[in-house]
């Protein structure tokens, strides 16, 4: 069973939709179970079928989320420090070719989100980064091409 990275503010999304799942979301679908069942034959019910399925996924995520709230080693990366990047750095990369400032934050796989500047710790672009300094070029491979970026900035906020 192995622990992973996460930051505060991704443990604590997990917790809300962990919440909402169990508070909102199971409650509506064991209504809806009940409110098919009153309309006769379940073998050709497709409300029943729909609720069923909806039940289903609903506590395949919630086991899924329990496990991933088991494992999460939170690390507080306001406590962080250093010029070396590492997991929680914010760093600063221009690109070389196109000189476009780009701004990403080194979280875990479940808080990923690129377009929120946010990248998995396992990605290519992070794997390139982790262990670099400011001033460092970096090479990183990614889906559409290699990519060269200059690194200017390293912080943990």
């Amino acid at each position: 069973m192995d622990k992973f990275p996460m930051t505060p503010g991704g443990y604590s999304a997990l917790e809300e939709e962990l919440k909402r799942r169990q508070q909102i979301e199971r409650p509506r679908i064991i209504q809806a179970i009940a409110e098919a069942r009153t309309h006769g034959d379940l073998s050709e019910n497709a409300e029943y079928h729909s609720a069923k399925e909806a039940q289903s996924l609903n506590e395949g995520r919630i086991a899924e989320l329990e496990d991933k709230l088991s494992r999460a080693e939170v690390i507080d990366v306001t406590k962080l420090s250093g010029s070396t990047i590492k997991f929680g750095a914010t760093v600063t990369l221009v690109d070389e070719d196109t000189d476009e400032k780009k701004i990403y934050q080194i979280v875990g796989e479940s808080e990923a989100d690129v377009k929120a500047g946010r990248v998995s710790i396992t990605s290519p672009t992070a794997r390139a980064l982790i262990g670099k300094k400011t001033g460092d070029s970096v090479e990183v491979n990614t889906p559409g091409g290699g990519k060269s970026y200059e690194i200017v900035n390293v912080a943990f906020q």
